[in-house]
């Protein structure tokens, strides 16, 4: 590599085409966005997205235009090969007006200096949104995307099954580990939780709890801490727990999973907030037995992480940006928006008025205990600061590959955090990027 690259705080995003996520591979791309018109003369705006029913809310956004018409392009999931089309489009000049773009992999995505900056466009509406949000689609402290939801952290538990054992739901951290005892003195099966070796989000989403964060700007340099004192304090927990034989270690999502939770051998999950539309589609069965409490806390201090959340950047190559923003800004905080998305799911929207409709016309009677959008209201206000950085995916698949020795005893999972961190240091800096360790102030 050539001499290192000292970024701007205005830069550090955008620079370097080696965009982070060069090692995605596209099989082909889907179509570009030249500027074109519907039948009927409306203005067409082209959007590439994974999200669920998002097919549901264009055809509810086009129903309701007279002016603006939005076709959409179905692709994968960022991780399964969404991410590469849109970079190898960009790259191409071949772009969607519209392009689905995750918090976390926000910064990442912005290295291929395709996205339009919307900071005039959106700035009336910042004030609405849920800091946690707002946050993340301004890493630099300019708005490159426009925000959909947010994802706080909490625990679902069974609450007929901790009642009728008189376990207390976990306040704090050593709470959570005396309930985990008491739950597998109740029943050797079952555990309390399950802790997913394979999903590096999910260890992101519970040291992003502990405050500090594994990415920072630090003037002309990109801090990194992936190492840090609340990671390694994580890590430290959840590794007792697992040679404790107190929590679970298999993926969540999958059928093994759905029985565990159905059969009772897996008596709680700390999930994002989107978990709530997978309890009622995968174990409806389950209604009335399941409750929600924000996360356990260390020390007492209230605070949750996320994991995911959606955004949308618009396409600098568009012709069509106003628009573009037209459709977004709809998406973003319309009420309607959550009206039709509850058809479907649980909306949990990044926009707080917004939030207010989802909580009205959520009817679900699946959960026990105090309403479920105030316990995630609650959460989203206790999401500290965070900022990703911009090779957070590939820390991801880091994070998965080094926890597989974990089971095995190969390792420890302070260990593998160490070696996330060096990896981390080590591509940024391959790419040109200029890195300090440690978490600079």
């Amino acid at each position: 590599m050539g001499e290192k690259t000292v970024l701007s705080r205005r830069t550090a995003l955008r620079a370097g085409a080696a965009l982070a996520a060069g090692a995605l591979l596209a099989d082909g791309l889907l179509g570009g966005c030249a500027t074109s018109a519907a039948a009927d003369g409306r203005t067409v705006v082209r959007i590439w997205s994974w999200l669920t029913g998002m097919d549901s809310y264009i055809a509810a956004f086009n129903a309701a235009q007279r002016h603006v018409h939005v076709e959409l392009s179905v692709i994968s999931s960022g991780l399964k090969g969404g991410y590469a089309q849109e970079v190898n489009a960009i790259k191409a000049n071949n772009a969607p007006d519209i392009m689905h773009a995750e918090y976390q992999a926000l910064p990442q995505l912005l290295l291929s200096g395709g996205f339009r900056e919307i900071t005039a466009d959106l700035a009336d509406l910042g004030p609405g949104y849920t800091p946690a949000a707002w946050r993340a689609v301004r890493p630099d402290g300019r708005t490159w995307a426009v925000p959909m939801d947010v994802a706080p952290m909490v625990f679902y538990y069974r609450k007929d099954l901790f009642d009728a054992h008189g376990i207390p739901v976990p306040v704090t951290w050593q709470d959570f580990r005396a309930a985990a005892e008491a739950v597998r003195a109740a029943d050797p099966t079952a555990r309390i939780t399950t802790f997913p070796l394979n999903d590096g989000s999910f260890f992101a989403g519970m040291c992003w709890q502990a405050g500090d964060p594994w990415w920072r700007i630090d003037h002309d340099a990109w801090a990194v801490d992936i190492s840090g004192p609340g990671t390694v304090r994580t890590a430290e927990q959840w590794q007792r727990f697992i040679t404790d034989d107190l929590v679970a270690t298999d993926p969540t999502g999958d059928q093994g999973w759905i029985a565990s939770i159905h059969n009772g051998r897996l008596w709680g999950l700390l999930g994002a907030s989107w978990n709530v539309g997978t309890f009622a589609k995968s174990v409806p069965n389950d209604t009335g037995r399941w409750a929600v409490a924000t996360m356990p806390t260390w020390d007492g201090r209230p605070a949750n992480g996320m994991q995911g959340g959606s955004a949308f950047a618009i396409s600098k190559q568009s012709r069509v940006a106003e628009a573009a923003l037209t459709f977004l800004r709809w998406l973003s905080t319309d009420p309607a928006v959550v009206r039709v998305g509850s058809a479907f799911t649980a909306p949990f929207p990044a926009f707080d008025a917004s939030r207010a409709v989802a909580r009205d016309v959520y009817a679900s009677k699946f959960f026990l205990g105090p309403p479920v959008y105030q316990v995630l209201d609650e959460a989203a206000r206790r999401v500290p600061d965070w900022t990703w950085g911009p090779t957070a995916l590939g820390s991801f698949s880091v994070v998965a590959d080094t926890f597989s020795d974990v089971r095995s005893g190969h390792t420890t999972m302070p260990d593998a955090v160490r070696a996330v961190q060096a990896r981390a240091v080590a591509d940024m800096r391959g790419r040109g990027l200029s890195v300090v360790e440690g978490g600079a102030r």
